[in-house]
């Protein structure tokens, strides 16, 4: 079911309750209140549809929101009794587009700046004030900077498509590359469509197994084959099988018949904050939250700030907000803007290569306060992100901001943290350390400090 009727939207909150919108009328109970992560129309918003947002946040949660590494928004600190006319607002205000399934609300994942030709960052001179931008371009990628297929349009096809299929998993992630400089594979996924030539793409099962290529055009009956597929292979051990990567490799080769190609190749680490050139003379402002969050009066903010302009807003992978097809004035002045409000504009923001959740006391299950420790470690291992060490910052073991490994995890216990290094919260740990331990850990000289440095240089780069 997509947006619903006003008349249906006022709909008493009981009637509702009974299946539509499940992630909307389902919310998380967390330590401040319910977690309510809304899924908007196209996955993209206006700036009057940004400050709606903002405003429910304020007016029924604690005011705090979140985006997360799947691009989802998300509101927080809502209050059970509050809960039944913000749902009523939501769907007033068409700021949803949810189905009454089980399965994923928002399947696909797909570039913030997907759909323009062209997408040249353009520098911050470090020597100049937050309000005054150079036009100074980083190293152009290998590619010429152009998308070789339409991603946002054949995202909207699968979508879709796999609401009609029953039984696909919550998680389910589809990731659609354009192919062009902003490379989505650094985020793992169950099928990856990457555009390898014009209106061709390469399609991924797992990251292990690759097919085609094919047509742009047959891209998405190609996905819809395998999801439907899948999920016959999954009811019949649905606790086994959660995701393709739990499938073995017949069963995952048995998905689809295209021929096997060869994995395409890494693209370099994309720009994930910044001012973007586009085409036609028109400018993109990416703004990162630090790690995925902030209050509501920042977005109020930005919000005003572009209501006047054409801003068209997408919610970014890299926790934040690409506001697009903004003049160059009125891109420089929201950076300006949002590095004010202490929001993230450089690409070179240590803050961008931290994951970490929301931690106590906003979270229950958290044994440390994650959120204000990150920023903390951000700092003092400047240095180590900007060889491309990854961080990450768990209030427990369910990993909830990155499940993957990382260079560096840290997991929240009883205050301290448990160190794993080149894993994820559930191996085993080199040490428990308070903060001041770990921070003096994470200095040149020191062995956790010299381990991730080895371990950047031997990995290189990563997006």
């Amino acid at each position: 079911m997509s947006a619903l009727s006003r008349k249906e939207s006022l709909a008493s909150a009981e009637a509702l309750r009974r299946g539509w919108c499940p992630s909307t009328l389902k919310p998380m109970e967390t330590g401040d209140g319910w977690l309510v992560r809304l899924h908007p129309p196209g996955a993209r918003l206006t700036p009057m549809q940004l400050r709606q947002i903002a405003a429910l946040a304020g007016e029924h949660g604690n005011g705090l929101i979140e985006i997360s590494a799947r691009a989802n928004l998300q509101i927080r600190g809502v209050k059970p009794e509050r809960h039944p006319a913000l749902v009523e607002r939501l769907l007033a205000e068409r700021l949803v587009d949810e189905h009454d399934g089980d399965g994923p609300q928002r399947l696909t994942l797909v570039s913030p700046l997907a759909g323009f030709n062209e997408a040249v960052l353009l520098g911050l001179d470090p020597s100049i004030s937050s309000t005054r931008f150079s036009a100074r371009r980083h190293a152009p990628p290998e590619n010429d900077g152009r998308g070789l297929v339409d991603a946002f349009a054949l995202a909207e096809q699968i979508e879709g498509q796999a609401r009609a299929i029953p039984g696909l998993p919550a998680k389910l992630c589809v990731i659609v590359d354009d192919g062009g400089p902003q490379a989505l594979d650094g985020f793992a996924c169950d099928i990856r469509l990457v555009g390898i030539g014009a209106g061709r793409v390469a399609l991924g099962l797992a990251d292990r197994l690759w097919r085609g290529p094919i047509p742009g055009d047959d891209a998405a009956a190609a996905v819809e084959t395998i999801l439907d597929r899948f999920a016959k292979l999954r009811s019949a051990a649905p606790d086994r099988v959660r995701r393709l990567r739990d499938l073995l490799p017949e069963a995952l080769a048995g998905l689809t018949a295209l021929p096997d190609i060869t994995a395409p190749m890494r693209r370099p680490p994309p720009r994930r904050a910044g001012l973007f050139k586009l085409a036609e003379k028109r400018f993109a402002a990416l703004i990162g939250l630090p790690f995925g969050r902030c209050d509501a009066a920042a977005l109020d903010k930005l919000g005003a700030g572009t209501e006047a302009s054409l801003a068209d807003i997408r919610l970014s992978p890299w926790r934040g907000l690409a506001f697009r097809n903004l003049d160059r004035r009125e891109a420089v002045n929201l950076l300006a803007l949002a590095g004010d409000l202490g929001l993230i504009t450089r690409d070179d923001d240590p803050r961008l290569s931290v994951q970490a959740c929301a931690g106590s006391p906003a979270c229950s299950r958290a044994e440390a306060p994650t959120m204000a420790d990150a920023a903390v470690l951000a700092d003092a291992a400047a240095g180590l992100l900007a060889q491309g060490v990854t961080l990450h910052v768990s209030g427990c073991v369910k990993a909830c901001a990155h499940p993957a490994a990382a260079d560096l995890t840290l997991v929240g216990r009883r205050g301290e943290y448990d160190v794993v290094l080149g894993g994820t919260t559930r191996d085993k740990p080199l040490a428990t350390l308070d903060l001041s331990a770990l921070l003096t850990r994470l200095q040149p000289g020191q062995e956790i400090h010299a381990r991730l440095t080895e371990a950047a240089r031997s990995t290189g780069p990563r997006g």
